[in-house]
């Protein structure tokens, strides 16, 4: 079951949090205490992940609420510095921008254009959206892998 764009969001927002929260532990023990880099290694891929999500989860929730382009920049930029995705969502969530269902769910409405086609269909079929959706992030990966770094420019 899909948990609501409010659950949802709140999740992903407290992952972002939290891993950052691991993240700069990892950095200070590395940097700072010069014992081990195991903490960065180890948060660093994590708290990646769970930005790469929020950001998805922003974009979906912010098409399906129909929120303005505003909002969902800074509910994007809220990712960068550390624990601001947490006030976002609260904040949101007073605004009353985080609703219990999701508009184009399926007890929702219709879809009317092709991006909201989509959208409800990835809502019907949340199992496989994601599943297709770790397909593409895995093959855009190895992709990026096979190509390499990028030439450095000759000084």
């Amino acid at each position: 079951m899909l948990p609501s764009p409010h659950v949802l969001f709140r999740r992903l927002a407290v992952a972002e949090a939290v891993t950052w929260a691991l993240l700069l532990t990892g950095m200070f023990v590395k940097y700072v205490v010069g014992a081990t880099e195991l903490g960065v290694q180890v948060a660093g891929p994590l708290h990646g992940i769970a930005f790469v999500a929020y950001c998805v989860g922003v974009l979906a929730v912010a098409h399906d609420q129909r929120w303005r382009a505003r909002t969902t920049l800074l509910a994007l930029a809220s990712a960068v510095p550390p624990f601001m995705t947490v006030w976002f969502e609260r904040r949101a969530g007073r605004r009353g921008l985080l609703a219990d269902t999701w508009r184009l769910g399926p007890a929702g409405e219709s879809p009317r254009t092709a991006p909201e086609r989509l959208h409800a269909w990835m809502l019907r079929r949340p199992g496989l959206a994601v599943a297709i959706g770790l397909a593409v992030v895995a093959l855009l990966t190895g992709a990026a892998l096979l190509a390499g770094p990028p030439v450095p420019s000759p000084s």
